[in-house]
């Protein structure tokens, strides 16, 4: 077993991260996740938003690993479960693979809360846990997947900073054509007044 775990801080509210996190995907920076399906969202009486999602993979695993494990096929299916807590502002989120579980396990926890001291930021805490079983070299395989699991982490974050750019220009953009289809309005009526 290998435990991998990260924290980062992102320059931006709670608000925007979590709804970052939410529209993560699809997305062109990880082509990997090919699917996400979800299988519920509801709100409980406390007001918390639960989700439970399905994500498809395709894992680039390296080839002396897919030769160690005997795995032809790389498609992967993974359950996720989301929390968010808009009172305490927390979002916590566990994945599982549901795919090669008699091989390999990995189980992570993401966790993100407004920054202690400074609220314009958002601390994502991340720990994943890695057991490959039944397989020789299973160590070494467990180091190499947290390597991997810890360069696509770099690059979700990158991930979250692209969608809170694309979030940001919609909101403008919708900004400007409320504020142009204001003034159309106030013309109109200037026309119609006389």
């Amino acid at each position: 077993m290998k435990i991998w775990t990260s924290e980062h801080v992102f320059d931006h509210p709670w608000e925007t991260v979590t709804t970052a996190a939410m529209q993560e995907y699809p997305n062109p920076m990880n082509p990997g996740v090919v699917g996400v399906d979800v299988l519920d969202r509801h709100v409980d009486p406390s007001g918390k938003l639960h989700c439970h999602r399905l994500l498809s993979t395709e894992w680039g695993l390296p080839s002396i690993v897919k030769s160690l494990i005997g795995a032809a096929r790389t498609k992967t299916y993974v359950q996720e479960h989301s929390v968010v807590d808009p009172v305490e502002k927390t979002m916590e989120l566990k994945s599982t693979n549901i795919s090669f579980t008699n091989m390999v396990s990995v189980d992570e926890r993401l966790i993100y809360k407004p920054h202690p001291q400074d609220p314009e930021k958002t601390v994502l805490t991340q720990e994943a846990i890695i057991t490959v079983k039944g397989v020789s070299l299973s160590s070494y395989l467990e180091g190499l997947m947290a390597s991997t699991i810890s360069s696509n982490a770099n690059k979700g974050r990158e991930v979250m900073e692209w969608v809170i750019h694309k979030l940001n220009a919609e909101i403008e953009e919708l900004t400007a054509s409320a504020r142009g289809n204001i003034r159309t309005l106030m013309a109109a009526a200037a026309f119609v007044e006389k």
